[in-house]
């Protein structure tokens, strides 16, 4: 069976945990020390919803004087998880430009983004609700998820939702020739 292929990247401000989530999902181990990003790419195979899927996972650099790097991946990538840290109100507030400069290179109003709030283990230092994640979701249009890199929870549905939600743009936005099923009866 072929599998699809899939280019997702994972973006936002500096120490929101990218490089900790991505690691966590393709290895299952968390990294504790903080070694800021310039880029990494990670591969890994995974079966989401019955379907075999090729995750290339772009994990971006975070600090402000990476930025002249972020259109590149942004023109190459299929899905984004906007990621923000819940004990950071900073980079929570990032987030909206991370999404406009998505929709702007890709000349798009809509693309496949996700909005994570990491380091939901560490809920007593909490700088974000649940309600302000959510409400930024709506507004933006998009699914909002917490995690926790360090606890494992919510990792690896956040990498295979947003899977389904390229899949489901990539449906939507097909060609119709391309939709209409081969095949069929003829009547004589």
């Amino acid at each position: 069976m072929a599998s699809l292929e899939y280019k997702l990247v994972v973006v936002g401000g500096g120490g929101v945990g990218k490089s900790a989530l991505t690691i966590q999902f393709i290895q299952s181990h968390f990294v504790d020390e903080y070694d800021p990003t310039i880029e990494d790419s990670y591969r890994k195979q995974c079966v989401i919803d019955e379907e075999v899927a090729l995750l290339d996972i772009l994990d971006t650099a975070g600090q402000e004087e990476y930025s002249a790097m972020r259109e590149q991946y942004m023109r190459t990538g299929e899905g984004f998880l906007l990621v923000y840290s819940i004990i950071d109100k900073n980079s929570f507030e990032e987030i909206q430009g991370f999404h406009s400069q998505i929709l702007r290179v890709k000349d798009k109003d809509t693309f496949p983004m996700i909005l994570v709030g990491n380091k939901s283990d560490l809920d007593s230092e909490r700088q974000v609700s649940t309600g302000e994640g959510l409400e930024l979701s709506k507004q933006l249009g998009i699914k909002h998820v917490e995690t926790s890199a360090k606890q494992r929870v919510n990792v690896d549905f956040a990498f295979h939702e947003l899977v389904r939600v390229i899949r489901k743009y990539n449906r939507e936005n097909m060609p119709q020739q391309a939709q209409k099923k081969k095949g069929g009866c003829i009547i004589l």
